[in-house]
């Protein structure tokens, strides 16, 4: 029996020995991580109020490039202090010069497709031209849906459309009973040339 407690007792001091020293490594352990913690969400922050300032940067070249006159004055206030651990402004400011032109080409290059498209008054008009027969609203409005899918041409408008172009006499419209067609407009009649009197040979 003394043997048995002798070595239980020897077992519980191990026992106690490990998770104090298992403890101490958990104390240390959560007090590097809160450090880490502390670094990272102070980086974080330098971060944030680099990404504020950088922002309002972005926002003053970008009145700077229509306003040249202001270009030196944004150029002296915009610089602040930075925290220790941050990227140098400048460098950003690189960055964000030169990716801006590539955005206006990006911006120039939609505009100039989205102007190449013809308008739908250009459609209508290009419509009555090729038809041979009168055609009603509804018509024109399935016709040009069908060829020009993606355009989402609605009949209200095709018909509003159309009553404008004949308001500038560049469509006819007729009735039918209950019904309104409308096609292109007559092509102007070749004026022609006043016929000359000849006069009557006189003998020399």
């Amino acid at each position: 029996m003394p043997e048995t407690t002798t070595a239980a007792t020897e077992l519980t001091s191990q026992y106690i020995s490990q998770v104090a020293s298992d403890l101490e490594r958990n104390v240390k352990e959560q007090e590097r991580i809160a450090s880490e913690m502390t670094t990272l969400q102070q980086q974080l922050a330098a971060l944030q109020h680099d990404h504020t300032v950088l922002v309002q940067m972005q926002q003053a070249l970008g009145v700077a490039a229509t306003a040249p006159e202001l270009a030196s004055a944004d150029s002296a206030t915009v610089p602040s202090p930075r925290k220790q651990g941050t990227a140098k402004p400048r460098t950003r400011v690189k960055t964000t010069t030169t990716e801006k032109p590539a955005a206006k080409r990006q911006s120039a290059k939609g505009a100039v497709t989205k102007t190449a498209q013809p308008t739908l008054v250009e459609l209508i008009r290009r419509h009555l031209t090729e038809q041979s027969e009168p055609r009603s609203a509804a018509e024109i409005a399935t016709a040009l849906s069908q060829a020009y899918p993606d355009r989402g041409i609605k009949t209200t408008v095709v018909r509003t459309s159309l009553e404008n172009l004949v308001a500038r006499n560049q469509a006819q419209r007729t009735k039918q009973a209950s019904s309104v067609f409308y096609t292109a407009p007559n092509p102007p009649q070749p004026a022609t040339a006043p016929q000359t009197e000849t006069q009557p040979d006189i003998p020399e």
